[in-house]
């Protein structure tokens, strides 16, 4: 039930703002409070008729061509890099589906946010390879056979053993080769007598076989940011992480807005365009207003997908043909146009520059209609 004071406000403010005055104001100040906020959200309405496409664009643009192309290095390792400035708006509003450095900030629950086991977590994200735990590979002509070394310390510290890989092993080459443990090496024999260019193919194969870890995860940075612990990672796999018991779910995320958008839904992809844009924005010590940028990633996932800002996303979802037009190729669209007998209405702004009529915004937007007497 709505506190009495707040009834009148019923249907003028959203309801999670009546919902928080309730749960922050002491009874006697709710009225009081409630007014001030009433009136400060009558003032940050959008007048009717204003152009926020064209204000939004404006509002980002112009600090966008002050924004540096660089790309941002983790001290010590030599993977972790994280692309920013403009390549890196570029990327989201263009809505690319590979981006150049994929990673995610994996939150952990307590006891490990506080630090309990974190590099041992870390290792168990990170995608170890075969190449990793093998000291050397060996070739045995005579017998066609490859001897595999192992590196028992990499193994214990992956909590792996020998039987574990030629587990592994045997699994991923059981069409081809017989894998077997011989003392302390791994063994693999193939099952026909192929060329000897065959088995050297089988050696570099073998270096690329998974051991551990968790696939499209490259590389791991445990950081402590404030008062906890959290794990940056250089490559993506957001579905296999949220289902580890000692993620944080609910802050875990990716900078891979599709990868969101397939494990998530499109509201948290919505989210995450935002995110995203004013990572990069607050890095750059730029001030642009949020509501521009949630315009934009309103209009890029209206439709339940993400539409890049291109001539192959938003754009080409546009009614109107000159407006289709003044963005990219235009001959290609009007004679489009010209053989499938559009018509366009001129309902926007930009048609109705290019045809130097009044544009439907501000005063423009109301038309005037007298009933004439006749005398």
């Amino acid at each position: 039930m709505v506190h009495k004071d707040l009834q009148e406000y019923v249907g003028k403010l959203p309801e999670s703002l009546i919902n928080k005055i309730e749960e922050t104001c002491p009874a006697s100040k709710i009225k009081k409070v409630a007014k001030k906020v009433y009136d400060e959200y009558e003032a940050a309405k959008i007048d009717p008729g204003e152009s926020v496409g064209l204000v939004a664009a404006q509002s980002i643009g112009e600090p966008g061509t002050q924004m540096t192309l660089n790309t941002f290095h983790f001290a010590g390792v030599a993977e972790m890099n994280v692309t920013m400035g403009l390549p890196r708006i570029i990327e989201i509003l263009d809505g690319r589906k590979t981006i150049k450095t994929p990673m995610m900030e994996v939150f952990l629950k307590s006891p490990y946010n506080k630090g309990k086991d974190i590099r041992e977590i870390a290792t168990r994200l990170k995608e170890t390879k075969m190449a990793e735990v093998v000291t050397e590979i060996q070739i045995d002509l005579a017998e066609m056979k490859l001897h595999c070394n192992m590196n028992k310390e990499k193994l214990k510290e992956l909590g792996k053993n020998l039987s574990k890989v030629t587990e592994i092993l045997a699994k991923t080459f059981s069409k081809e080769a017989k894998v077997k443990t011989e003392g302390e090496a791994i063994t693999l024999k193939l099952k026909e007598d192929n060329s000897i260019n065959e088995l050297y193919k089988l050696k570099e194969r073998i270096k690329e076989v998974p051991i551990s870890g968790i696939k499209g995860i490259k590389q791991v940075l445990p950081v402590k940011r404030r008062d906890e612990f959290l794990i940056i990672t250089a490559g993506t796999s957001l579905k296999k992480v949220l289902e580890l018991d000692f993620v944080d779910a609910t802050r875990t995320t990716s900078n891979d807005i599709y990868e969101i958008l397939s494990v998530l839904g499109v509201e948290a992809t919505r989210q995450a365009i935002i995110d995203e844009v004013y990572k990069v924005i607050e890095a750059q010590g730029l001030n642009i207003d949020i509501r521009h940028i949630m315009l934009v990633a309103d209009t890029m996932t209206v439709l339940g997908d993400v539409k890049g800002i291109t001539r192959y996303g938003v754009i080409s979802e546009k009614a109107s043909v000159l407006a289709r037009a003044s963005f990219e190729t235009p001959i290609r669209h009007i004679v489009n146009a010209a053989l499938k007998g559009q018509v366009d209405h001129l309902n926007s702004v930009v048609e109705n520059v290019m045809l130097n009529q009044a544009v439907p915004v501000g005063t423009g937007l109301p038309g005037l209609k007298v009933k004439i007497v006749k005398q």
